[in-house]
């Protein structure tokens, strides 16, 4: 398929969701049972509320993460993990219209923000902890550990990198220039790319931010009322930029965490920033994991898809509940041609 083709398609969701188009039947969502859309979330909080964090983090505000929830809850039917556990485990199917509602790295707005919606409108939800976290303020994301020092750092600033020097000055571009440096460190093994953060903060006398993270008092609150929390790794590394002795350090000690901490919880995992490959899939299914969750965007139909590499769609600031309705809406025929599950390297 050609770029022109995947782009066409790609903004057809955002046309439908404008246009009266999506009132008519043959556009509704497809009502085949055992088809399930997920929803990845991760920060829902007003924008100014903290700015030691990336914005990329920031899935809604308040507000806007009201008003999809209410539109989940009119046009589609929102389950738990428990029955999408079922469904692959005992072949229960779901109902037609199924959305699961997911929630990454246990931001402390969650609990804030999202939770209180979600018990008002008696909506299940799933809650992925890096559980090195948690009771750890000295422990931040990298990616906002480098945020916050970029925004932090004076304008008569030169910052020292691996990349070369940046010299900051009143007309730099901050938001451009994290996103470039951002992208280097990405490709970086985990380890030097989390090193080179640190270093860089010191180097800037960057001043500590408080912590974002649940801490287990909350998480286990939490819990008890119901929210559904499972494995994000301890540390949050891409999978497939460590080595295996670590990843499978990474899922045992996120399980052994949760157990001690909440108690038994679902062998559940969420890839970190999506990444995995073939001998990490190995590692999970070894590792005695039922399910695991990628970034791919798409559906999931349940008859054909590898409950290994479920994929989800990533709810962003720009969402509007009518965007929201017609992404789920589209058929995994359509949505997973748009967006072809990234092999595993």
């Amino acid at each position: 398929m050609s770029r022109l083709t995947k782009t066409w398609l790609a903004s057809l969701a955002c046309r439908l969701s404008e246009s009266p188009l999506l009132k008519l039947p043959a556009l509704q969502c497809d009502g085949r049972s055992n088809v399930l859309r997920v929803l990845t979330y991760h920060r829902v909080d007003w924008p100014d509320a903290r700015p030691d964090l990336s914005s990329t983090t920031l899935s809604a505000t308040p507000t806007g993460f009201a008003a999809q929830m209410e539109c989940l809850r009119e046009h589609f039917q929102v389950v738990g993990l428990d029955e999408v556990r079922e469904a692959f485990a005992r072949g229960r199917k779901l109902p037609p219209k199924a959305v699961l509602i997911t929630f990454d790295d246990a931001f402390r707005d969650f609990r804030q923000h999202a939770w209180p919606v979600l018990q008002r409108l008696e909506l299940p939800v799933t809650l992925f902890v890096p559980t090195a976290f948690p009771n750890q303020p000295s422990r931040v994301f990298w990616w906002d550990l480098l945020h916050h020092l970029i925004a932090q750092a004076p304008s008569d600033t030169g910052i020292e990198t691996r990349f070369g020097r940046l010299q900051l000055s009143a007309e730099t571009d901050r938001r451009d220039l994290y996103s470039r440096l951002a992208a280097r460190l990405a490709r970086m093994p985990h380890n030097a790319a989390l090193q080179e953060v640190h270093r860089l903060a010191e180097l800037c006398n960057t001043p500590p931010a408080p912590p974002a993270v649940l801490p287990w008092t909350d998480l286990k609150l939490l819990a008890a009322e119901g929210v559904s929390l499972a494995p994000h790794t301890r540390t949050h590394p891409l999978m497939n930029r460590i080595s295996l002795e670590q990843a499978r350090d990474e899922l045992r000690g996120a399980r052994e965490d949760l157990a001690a901490h909440i108690g038994d919880t679902p062998p559940v995992f969420a890839y970190p920033g999506g990444a995995y490959s073939r001998e990490v899939l190995r590692l999970l299914a070894d590792e005695g994991f039922e399910l695991a969750f990628t970034t791919c965007r798409g559906a999931n139909d349940l008859h054909r898809c590898d409950p290994l590499q479920l994929r989800r769609i990533n709810v962003g600031r720009r969402t509007t509940p009518e965007l929201l309705r017609a992404q789920l809406s589209l058929p995994p025929e359509v949505a997973n041609l748009i967006w072809p599950l990234r092999s595993a390297a």
